[in-house]
């Protein structure tokens, strides 16, 4: 093999993945959702198989031009991930108690009467609390931009952090944690 004249050994990935390389697009975008699925269903590979497997579906619908940020929200949606209305506290507590007890955690929200005390908490000051309460398990709530009055995340362990930050990334997610 020669190299290039230009070789720069740091810019392995480039050279791999240049504009004349022959690499399948769609092959290679549906194994960073397959990542994804993995990094946000921990320990659940069956769960992340049947939301890949809607994924696939919607995605062979939509066609060329579907974008995968949202073929993904609503193959999650409710499993392993949430997407609430901003002013719709009682949704997000219930989306992500329900994530939350796929490992069996309980998220004490601050809030003594839940039902008459939630509509006075805004939906980023629960995230915040959400985020706080499983840091203290090891696990991470993330939130993505959804571009609308909406909040939309999924919870990660927290060994996890990087590898969501780039596998999101590469999927076009614009993510943050839940700590505001």
């Amino acid at each position: 093999m020669t190299m290039p004249d230009e070789f720069d050994p740091d810019d392995n990935f480039d050279q791999a993945f240049g504009h004349e390389s022959d690499v399948d697009e769609e092959a290679a975008q549906e194994a960073v959702v397959w990542q994804l699925l993995l990094l946000i269903n921990p320990g659940d590979e069956d769960a992340a198989l049947q939301q890949f497997a809607a994924y696939r579906e919607a995605a062979a619908d939509a066609g060329e031009d579907a974008d995968p940020v949202w073929l993904l929200r609503d193959a999650i949606d409710w499993k392993a991930g949430f997407f609430v209305a901003e002013d719709d506290p009682q949704a997000l507590v219930e989306s992500v108690d329900e994530l939350a007890a796929r490992w069996n955690l309980h998220i004490d929200w601050g809030i003594d009467d839940e039902e008459n005390d939630l509509d006075q908490v805004e939906v980023p000051t629960l995230i915040n609390t959400a985020y706080d309460r499983l840091r203290e398990h090891h696990y991470t709530l993330w939130t993505w931009e959804t571009g609308s009055e909406h909040h939309a995340g999924w919870i990660t362990q927290q060994r996890d952090d990087e590898a969501l930050r780039l596998v999101a990334g590469a999927l076009g997610f614009h993510v943050r944690t839940g700590a505001g």
